[in-house]
């Protein structure tokens, strides 16, 4: 939600958000309307790897940064937006990145090879039109099968849909429009969860462990 809360706060979260993804266990994080200069400080606070993709709404972005860490929730998702990848117990050692759309916004997915051999690929799709989120994500999905070249393959965002279909990919999480989809050999150990981040974001995070 572009670092903001609700009700909203009216001042920066960065500490709030840092403070409370810190807590929860997870090895890699797959984020969506980060504040583009967020991943980098993220990765330092919480002693991880990340990479991001600037999405929409980042022209003249150090005046919206400007605007953006003072009041917040009056320049809204007009603080400019990223998509980020957090790894903690891996190293990264590709990262790759299309674009789904330009219009209406500019949509990007982005993903991540890990050392041990597992891609994770993070989507926001765009929202208010379903054939528009439909295209995204197949676009997306085709382009992490090709990226993953049969490695195992995790496919996680805002799909805006509430119920994707990715040929070959399988949900093993949901909680409205977001989703965490896989592919074989992959499986889930347990159950998947909602965390609890109080009044952080217009989003409740979904948690999985897998297990090849």
């Amino acid at each position: 939600m572009h670092g903001r809360s609700v009700p909203g706060s009216g001042n920066d979260l960065f500490d709030q958000f840092c403070a409370v993804v810190g807590r929860w266990e997870w090895d890699v994080a797959l984020l969506q309307e980060v504040p583009p200069w967020w991943p980098r400080r993220l990765a330092q606070r919480l002693a991880c790897e990340q990479v991001s993709v600037r999405t929409s709404r980042n022209s003249l972005l150090p005046l919206r940064r400007f605007v953006a860490v003072r009041r917040p929730d009056l320049i809204k998702s007009n603080g400019g937006g990223a998509n980020a990848i957090l790894a903690r117990v891996d190293r990264i050692v590709e990262h790759r990145s299309v674009r789904l759309c330009r219009l209406p916004e500019r949509r990007w997915a982005h993903g991540v090879q890990l050392a041990y051999g597992m891609w994770l690929v993070n989507l926001h799709a765009s929202a208010h039109d379903t054939e528009h989120a439909r295209r995204d994500v197949a676009i997306a999905a085709r382009e992490a099968r090709t990226w993953a070249r049969g490695l195992p393959l995790v496919l996680g965002g805002d799909f805006n849909l509430g119920a994707p279909e990715v040929q070959g990919l399988r949900s093993v999480a949901d909680r409205d429009v977001d989703h965490i989809l896989i592919g074989e050999p992959l499986r889930v150990i347990g159950q998947a969860q909602t965390l609890d981040r109080g009044t952080l974001s217009d989003h409740l995070p979904l948690a999985v462990t897998l297990d090849v």
